[in-house]
């Protein structure tokens, strides 16, 4: 996977959301400036790693943990939108001597209705993504900033068929890991206000599997808290640094 490593300080991984890449974190990064070590990857299938198709959650997070391993020796702080949350959860769940503190931000943790039917209609309409019209009303609706419109626009269009139905057929058909529920270090769970259902059920059951964990609820955010609210965002990765202690690379 390319990756972006900037900064000095704490080591964050900040992992991205589907049909995205990293550069859906520079808001947040933005209020970070001068206070962490970002590692940002771009996800298989996405962005600058487009050429690796995506395969499957199990075989993405074997390689966030390699990364981690490679670039902050004492593990990091990991956040994640979405998808990404979905890894973060996983990433947790299986590697936690590698995860100091783990943010999870609009994470699906039970799995989706009609997912066949999904995956059926997602790979008839696929070919609307390489639209620049539909590029950008997928865009609004996820509350991407004009200024980052281009980047989004040239990532939809690039996505592959096969990652953009494996990527998304393992979001649909993710679960809470049982191994979650013995994660012990800080762990901080944000959902949408406005988000659909499905997303708040899935907040609660994340948070309840973790008693010492922090629900937030973002006031008047939707499927968008990095793009719309990036300082809640920093404030909470801060607080989760301040909670797991120092880290820093080697």
């Amino acid at each position: 996977m390319n990756t972006m490593i900037s900064g000095t300080g704490s080591d964050v991984l900040l992992l991205h959301g589907g049909g995205v890449s990293g550069w859906m974190w520079r808001p947040v990064l933005a209020q970070l400036t001068g206070e962490v070590r970002s590692i940002v990857p771009d996800l298989p299938g996405h962005g600058t790693s487009g050429s690796i198709d995506y395969v499957s959650h199990a075989e993405t997070v074997a390689r966030i943990a390699q990364l981690i391993r490679d670039q902050a020796h004492r593990g990091a702080v990991v956040v994640g939108f979405s998808l990404g949350g979905q890894l973060a959860i996983k990433l947790a769940s299986e590697y936690p001597e590698l995860v100091r503190a783990v943010l999870i931000v609009s994470a699906e943790t039970r799995p989706a209705p009609a997912r066949a039917a999904t995956l059926a209609l997602l790979k008839r309409t696929a070919p609307l993504a390489r639209l620049e019209w539909f590029a950008k009303l997928q865009a609004k609706q996820l509350g991407v900033p004009s200024s980052y419109l281009a980047e989004y626009v040239r990532d939809s269009q690039a996505l592959s068929v096969t990652t953009l139905l494996a990527s998304v057929g393992e979001n649909l058909a993710f679960e809470l890991p049982r191994a979650f529920s013995d994660y012990a270090r800080p762990t901080t769970v944000v959902v949408g206000q406005r988000e659909r259902k499905l997303m708040h059920e899935s907040a609660r059951l994340t948070h309840a599997a973790l008693p010492q964990s922090t629900l937030i609820v973002a006031e008047h955010a939707a499927h968008d808290a990095p793009f719309t609210m990036p300082s809640l965002i920093a404030d909470e990765i801060r607080a989760l640094l301040r909670a797991s202690g120092p880290s820093h690379a080697k």
